[in-house]
């Protein structure tokens, strides 16, 4: 009987001890053999990843549209850059052409000024036009100054001052037309087109003057730069009809 009751005593703890196993969790691995990672932990780190793929994007994105608006504001002072440079080579061009027509002229002024005086007497008196200057050394030397300051030293802004003193001192000089013309020249340079204009409308009051032709081709220049094409267009003809064989008619042919 003893012998029974302990046998029946070790089943018992055997089968207690079998139970104990039984109910103990497995530990679970990966395949690598280090334990799992729980889900809260894997969310986390793969969001951490998604914000710092946005975030380097958003930087790249930001770089890439601070060089464009670079980029736009270079191109944009290049194409200011370029447009200063080709109007500055335009008014050169303009500044050159006004300068040899003005030298041109100065030299047939010159040449006009160096012709030997005509001396007054008794017998030729008629023949000479009302203002000569011919026995005034100090009126032709006045106005041999004013074009050597033309000619010579270029000083535009004294010439205007000496030929504008030259036409009080001596109103009725046969040069009277010439200082008209002369200082519509230098004012249509500096493209003070209403003294020009003043200076040329002076100069076709002489009809016999040579220098009436190109005066009224000049006017139409003037009319022609201050966008008044049918004024402009009347001064040209006006040109052609009273001196159709003149160079001056042949410059406001080409505008006709």
């Amino acid at each position: 009987m003893f012998s029974n009751l302990k046998r029946v005593v070790t089943l018992t703890l055997l089968a207690s001890a079998a139970s104990s196993v039984l109910a103990a969790p497995a530990p679970v691995s990966d395949l690598s053999g280090s334990n799992a990672a729980t889900p809260s932990s894997s969310v986390r780190t793969n969001e951490t990843d998604v914000q710092r793929l946005e975030r380097l994007l958003e930087n790249r994105n930001r770089v890439q549209l601070q060089m464009q608006q670079q980029l736009d504001e270079m191109a944009l002072e290049i194409s200011d850059l370029r447009g200063q440079l080709e109007k500055s080579n335009y008014d050169m061009q303009q500044m050159l052409q006004r300068q040899r027509e003005l030298f041109i002229e100065l030299d047939k002024v010159r040449s006009q000024a160096s012709v030997p005086a005509v001396a007054v007497t008794a017998d030729n008196t008629d023949d000479i036009p009302a203002g000569t200057f011919s026995s005034n050394a100090d009126e032709q030397t006045a106005y041999q100054n004013a074009v050597d300051l033309i000619l010579k030293k270029r000083d535009y802004t004294g010439a205007i001052a000496a030929l504008q003193q030259f036409q009080k001192d001596y109103p009725d000089s046969t040069f009277a037309p010439n200082t008209h013309y002369w200082l519509g020249q230098l004012y249509f340079a500096k493209k003070q087109d209403k003294e020009a204009v003043k200076s040329f409308a002076a100069v076709i009051a002489y009809e016999d003057s040579n220098k009436r032709a190109d005066a009224l081709v000049k006017l139409g220049d003037i009319a022609l730069r201050n966008n008044n094409a049918e004024q402009a267009k009347k001064y040209y003809q006006q040109v052609v009809d009273e001196y159709p064989s003149s160079a001056s008619a042949k410059l406001a042919q080409q505008h006709l």
